[in-house]
């Protein structure tokens, strides 16, 4: 048989994680990646264009996990980065791992049987552990801060993977893409639904993230 008519059944989830200058911080998600008990995913790493030693950390998971993708890229900022490999995953759904976060255990198996217990769920958000501050700008006025618990987390998405091609995937804006996202995402009807199962670890210790540097403004 040719191997080039033999086709690699779909994933249930694309792992999307874009990272810039992270070296010290990318292995702790990899590691809660590769330690899900759900195993059904591929992941899409998109260095964009990193001048630390991020390709040096990331290449043993490359070399040892078959379902790890790998792209470097010039620098363009997160949201051409997150879109790249939006446009690169196969998975029926799509969702993301920003670099300095990480993954609880049975994050995926838990998203899993959520959208297989409710397969009209085009867009499943919500369930967050947050570690170090729990403010950010307002987006519609920076000087103000907002708790997060008013906001939604980009990272908690699961997105059915036509249905985000539908919305183009992230746009760009000044601040609040995952905002603009979801609110993209109600205007189109698509069928959403949140969880409260705090899977997802969203670490706002980082100094380099772009809402604390905005936050050290106000």
């Amino acid at each position: 048989m040719d191997n080039l008519s033999i086709k690699t059944p779909q994933p249930f989830f694309s792992i999307v994680i874009a990272t810039y200058n992270r070296a010290n911080l990318v292995k702790r998600a990899l590691k809660s990646l590769i330690s899900q008990t759900e195993t059904d995913w591929e992941a899409i790493i998109i260095n964009d264009g990193s001048t630390d030693n991020t390709h040096e950390q990331i290449l043993p998971y490359i070399k040892d996990y078959a379902k790890i993708r790998y792209v470097r890229k010039v620098h363009s900022g997160v949201v051409q980065s997150k879109n790249k490999g939006i446009n690169l995953s196969n998975g029926k759904y799509i969702s993301f791992l920003d670099s300095d976060d990480e993954y609880s255990s049975n994050h995926l198996k838990t998203r899993k049987q959520i959208l297989l217990d409710n397969p009209t769920v085009k867009f499943l958000y919500g369930g967050v552990e947050i570690i170090g501050n729990q403010y950010v700008p307002d987006r519609f006025d920076h000087s103000k801060k907002i708790h997060l618990s008013k906001c939604v987390i980009g990272g908690t998405f699961f997105i059915e993977r036509q249905s985000l091609i539908s919305l183009s995937g992230f746009s760009e804006v000044p601040i609040g893409t995952d905002a603009d996202l979801f609110e993209r995402a109600e205007n189109a009807k698509i069928k959403m639904m949140e969880t409260n199962l705090p899977s997802y670890i969203y670490n706002r210790t980082s100094k380099d993230s772009i809402t604390n540097r905005m936050l050290l403004s106000v």
